[in-house]
């Protein structure tokens, strides 16, 4: 068999998150039918599993093939199957390590939340954003957000539903910027560790969207935080605004020059 890592680029907002469901529509089911249309029928893994409206822009997975693909050319071929969804390989790399795995290998996973923030409704990008209709301190909330940098218990912003043995996490960035839009401003978080708990960066989003609005501040954060106590956190922002950026892997896989040029060969 052979091996190719896919880098995938989603709307998440008709899936029902990453991982295959028997009766909902999802992102593996998707990129699993269009393997099976070329004769490859399999599960097959992935760097991680975004929830339900989660969005990626560099999602990584793998699969095995029965003959040997151009890498190109089976991108080409997947995305001819997966049309008309919202899903789109973006390049393929051939693996040729056999220890390999798109989750076990990586060595760190990068999340960018955006949030909207103007009175008119976001028209071009709704379900791709978190929007308020009121300012949000942009300033405060890096500030709130230095105090979640480094190793931690973060028990105060995981999921009760979260299956990982320990809530112990070493968070290495976590950045609030801000950028004008039309009419408004939409405030970023780009944030990265090696892993993440389930709903971390979303508590952190929600929790720091309190800040930005004044109704936090950053004590209010750190004590949070302290507390080890889910019922302590702030809100939880909603899975629009979140997408899936970079998965980190020691030796790089993907080549990022553009592949279009031989597409007509």
């Amino acid at each position: 068999m052979h091996r190719y890592a896919l880098k995938i680029e989603y709307d998440g907002a008709p899936f029902s998150g990453w991982q295959r469901q028997d009766t909902r529509p999802s992102v593996q089911g998707a990129v699993e039918a269009a393997l099976a249309a070329l004769g490859a029928p399999q599960t097959i893994s992935a760097a991680g599993r975004t929830d339900a409206g989660v969005h990626a822009t560099a999602q990584v997975a793998m699969c095995e093939m029965p003959k040997a693909w151009e890498p190109f050319r089976l991108m080409e071929a997947l995305n001819a199957h997966l049309k008309p969804q919202p899903v789109a390989i973006l390049t393929v790399a051939e693996v040729t390590d056999p220890e390999w795995h798109p989750r076990f290998s990586a060595i760190a996973r990068r999340y960018r939340y955006r949030i909207l923030c103007r009175r008119a409704p976001g028209v071009l990008d709704r379900g791709r954003v978190w929007q308020v209709r009121y300012p949000l301190d942009a300033e405060a909330m890096q500030v709130a957000a230095k105090r979640l940098l480094g190793r931690h218990n973060f028990t105060t912003f995981r999921s009760t539903m979260c299956q990982a043995k320990s809530p112990v996490k070493t968070l290495d960035r976590l950045d609030v910027g801000a950028v004008e839009v039309p009419h408004g401003r939409e405030i970023r978080l780009d944030v990265a560790a090696r892993s993440f708990l389930h709903n971390q960066v979303r508590s952190f989003a929600g929790t720091l969207e309190r800040v930005g609005a004044g109704a936090w501040s950053a004590d209010d954060v750190e004590t949070a935080l302290l507390a080890k106590d889910r019922a302590k956190c702030g809100p939880v922002a909603p899975p629009q605004g979140l997408y899936l950026t970079e998965v980190v892997y020691r030796d790089p896989l993907f080549r990022e020059a553009p592949q279009w040029p031989n597409s007509a060969t």
